[in-house]
């Protein structure tokens, strides 16, 4: 099971700021796929994804009982 956070619009898109899928082990690159395609999330391209507090890289790979944060580019003024 991998826990998901999400922020900012992904919050408001989707309707949640967390939940749980149940995945052993995964690449960052492929749960963007997983979560486009199951979940019909938006383009997950620009969001930074972080591992237990630890931001990762689209081949860096999540086991279960991971949390991963999905945190979209935010723009200020």
């Amino acid at each position: 099971m991998i826990k998901i956070l999400l922020f900012a619009h992904l919050q408001e898109e989707i309707g949640v700021k967390d939940f749980e899928i149940e995945v052993r082990e995964t690449t960052v690159q492929q749960l963007k796929e997983l979560l486009k395609v199951k979940f019909k999330f938006p383009n997950l391209d620009n969001v930074m994804v972080a591992i237990n507090e630890e931001y990762a890289m689209e081949q860096d790979v999540i086991h279960s009982g991971d949390t991963v944060a999905l945190i979209p580019p935010v723009s200020g003024g």
